[in-house]
Formats: C-alpha cells, structure tokens, sequence
C-alpha cells in the first residue's frame, strides 16, 4: 500500500463479485489497492484521516472492465489502405495517448492489445506504467505474424516484409527468427493471423493461412521465450487446428464445426468471440454508409457462431470480453459493452456470467491475477455505474451510466472533456465519391430514352 494514496470508501452500493457472480450490499475501502469490503472496511474506515467518502447509492460497485480485443495504435481507419499507408509512428503514438483516455473513460481499465502498427502499443503501455500518459494497464503483441497468402488486407498484405500491424513470414526459420526479435522489443503476446481473404473465395469466414506444423512451431517458440500465443481464427479448421497447437487465446472461433468445438473444449482454450465488430455494422449500418448486404452478412454471422459459443461455455472454455475498438465502425469510448450484450441476447449467458466474461475470467487468461476481482490485496480497479448491472449490462453504455472510475486506486477525471481534435494532414483517406458519376447517376439519363 502506497503511503501516499488517498483512503476511499465506497459505501452504500451494491457489490458485485466478479469470483462467483453474486452481489450483496457492501462497501468497498481502497487506498492505492484492495484494503477491505464489508463490515472490515467499515473499521478500517472509522481511523483512516483523510478519508474520501463515495456514496454509491443505487449503483453497481464492479471490477473494471477488461477488453480483451483493442486495437489503440489504429485510431479508427475507415479502411486498411488508411491504416496501412496514412499513418506516421511518432503523430500514431501521440494520437494513441490521446485516444487511450476515452478508454479508461469508459470504464475499461485493463486492455488487451494483440497487434499494433509499428511499436506504437509497446510504447504506449510502458508509458502508462511510467506514468507518462494516463490509461488502462496494458498486455500488448507486436506485429502480426501473417503468411504471405495474406490475412483481412486481402491484397493489400505483400509477399514479403512489414506492413500497418503485420508482418509476413515466408519461412520456418523466419518464423522463429520473428518471435524472437518481438520478445527481444518486449511483446507480453505473440499474435498469428491463422486465416485470412483471397479473390474469389468459397469457403464461409475465411481461409486458413498456416498448416498445423508452423502453428506448432509459433507456439513452441513462444513458449520457449515465456510467452503466451494468440490466433485471429474465422473459421472452423483453423480454430481446431489453433487449439491443438497448444495456443493460449483464440481470437473469433467463429464457423466452428463440431471438430473445431470438440478441440477448444478438450484444450480449455479461452476465446475472445469478438462480434461488437459485426453486432454495431449489423445493427446501425445504415446510419454510417454501410451496405444492406455487409449489414446481413455479419447478422448472419453472429447468428450462425452463437450456438457453437455457447456449447463452449457450456462446456468449460471461458469466454472473454472483446471489441475490436480502433476501427470507424467501433469507435474508443464507445462500444466497449457492446460484447456483453451480445454475450446475453445472443449467445444466452446470464448478465452476471457475462460480467465474469468481462473481469474475472479475462483476467485470468490475460494472465493477470491481480485485477479482475474485487478482494483485499487486489489492484484497486474499480468502476461505480448507475443502477443494476446484473440486470442489465448495456447500463455499462448509457450516457452518465458510469459514476465513478478508479484504477490502481486512483479518482480518474471523467467529467472535465478532453480537447477537442482537429483533422491531421493526410491522416484519413477521402474518397471521391462513393459510386461512380455516371451520366445515369448524375444526369437521370438510361439508355434507353436515346
């Protein structure tokens, strides 16, 4: 305990214990971490000079929230050719600190960032530690490990080298030799791109990239260097295939088949589903310019993967949460509930299990025992939100919904706004137009009135 942190009690609020889901009526007394709940916080209270009292009267006392799948080194790119060639390291870092604010503003004050563009992530978690830059703790990768057939960036990935959050390898040797040098700059995870898009595809989600045997070899050398292994997988062999590798996080898992489920429930390999992403474009597509075809697609993929996800979880396999925050579609600061909705109306886990999916249990396989809970000893990580989050978690999302954040015991300011951003040159992509200027589209005119 820091002789410097300031005593809080959090009083007359509703607990919820992320350990066993249940909740009761205690308060909490932290300072610089965990010190008590119930009736020991009370004493430890009645001496404590200097004492700060919250009044948690008709709020959720919780963990704070732990996104599992956020991209903070993006800054929401419309597009890949946006992310891949309109962003400059320095300008990314300093954008990233800014951004990573409306994060733990939201409540998130843990993150898991699995690939970043340059080392902008790495940069940005050592400074939050330093206390440089104020933001949620941070597990970070480096570079994605793609094969040269390519990954979501479809063409847009080259046959060889870096580039945006990737880089290809070609080889065995390169393989290992990649790893390497990322646990060399500091990476907490290693991520494999296990599937990825090509021209004329057939297959549902998307085409495994890597055999069996390189999946093996990433994940030993990994764990060789003590480090964990994450794979993107959208479809249903490469989610087996991951599992059998020995990874330690799978990222989607969706299309899976009954293998694929069989492999991921023997292996206990926690899964980060990740549908905020489809569930926002699905859902208010057709507010921001998305077609009625991708808006069907990715309803069909939510609820094509569900029934799979939730005969995981009925089977042991945590579930985490995830938000794929960074893109235009999934903006900082505003969707990280998102996932737990999705977690309750879509796959049918309890409000409470979902809360679990979003502290405890990420926290667990982020391999990070002291966040996550809220239990004396514990970082003192906690959030206060407006009404009955066991009964409903989107009052996770509302506007005011959140009263109060504190990480590592900390008051963090969500009140005072930040500074308002201006346009960076060259930063975002314009596009002409979004459908071509033909005569038929600007004039009216149809072959046919010739």
């Amino acid at each position: 305990m820091s002789h410097h942190a300031t005593p809080y009690l959090i009083e007359n609020g509703s607990l919820f214990r992320a350990v066993d889901g249940t909740v009761e009526a205690a308060p909490v007394a932290l300072c610089g971490r965990i010190v008590a709940t119930g009736a020991e916080a009370l004493n430890w209270a009645e001496s404590r000079s200097g004492l700060v009292r919250i009044d948690a009267a008709g709020a959720t006392v919780m963990p704070g929230l732990i996104d599992a799948h956020c991209h903070i080194s993006f800054d929401e790119p419309a597009s890949n050719d946006e992310l891949f060639f309109h962003r400059r390291e320095g300008l990314a870092a300093i954008v990233a600190a800014y951004n990573v604010r409306k994060v733990l503003r939201a409540g998130v004050t843990t993150m898991f960032d699995a690939d970043t563009i340059f080392n902008v992530s790495l940069d940005l978690r050592d400074a939050i530690e330093g206390g440089v830059t104020e933001g949620p703790r941070m597990r970070c990768g480096g570079n994605a490990l793609f094969t040269s057939v390519g990954g979501t960036a479809g063409l847009l990935v080259p046959d060889e080298g870096a580039i945006g959050y990737l880089k290809v390898t070609r080889t065995r040797d390169e393989i290992v030799t990649e790893i390497r040098q990322q646990a060399k700059r500091g990476v907490d995870w290693i991520k494999i791109h296990v599937t990825g898009l090509i021209p004329r595809q057939r297959a549902a989600g998307e085409i495994q990239v890597w055999t069996i045997d390189e999946l093996r070899l990433a994940a030993d050398t990994a764990h060789e260097l003590g480090l964990p292994i994450v794979g993107h997988c959208r479809n249903a062999s490469s989610t087996r295939d991951a599992a059998r590798a020995g990874f330690d996080m799978i990222l989607h898992a969706t299309n899976m088949d009954d293998e694929a489920l069989a492999a991921v429930c023997q292996a206990q390999v926690p899964i980060v589903p990740t549908l905020t992403f489809q569930a926002v474009l699905a859902e208010h597509g057709d507010k921001v310019g998305v077609s009625a075809f991708l808006q069907d697609l990715f309803a069909r993929e939510i609820a094509d993967s569900s029934r799979q996800l939730r005969q995981a979880h009925d089977a042991g396999v945590p579930l985490l949460c995830g938000t794929e925050s960074g893109f235009s579609i999934t903006p900082y600061g505003e969707w990280h509930w998102r996932e737990l909705q999705v977690l309750v109306e879509d796959i049918g886990l309890s409000p409470a299990e979902a809360l679990q999916c979003a502290t405890r249990k990420a926290a667990d396989a982020l391999r990070i025992p002291e966040v996550g809970t809220i239990e004396p000893g514990q970082c003192a990580d906690v959030i206060v939100v407006e009404g009955d989050v066991t009964r409903d978690v989107t009052l996770l999302g509302r506007p005011g919904g959140i009263r109060h954040v504190f990480k590592d015991g900390v008051r963090i300011d969500i009140e005072t706004p930040l500074p308002e951003r201006g346009p960076l040159p060259s930063w975002r992509v314009s596009a002409y137009s979004t459908i071509a200027a033909t005569r038929r589209a600007t004039l009216g005119w149809h072959e046919e009135d010739r």
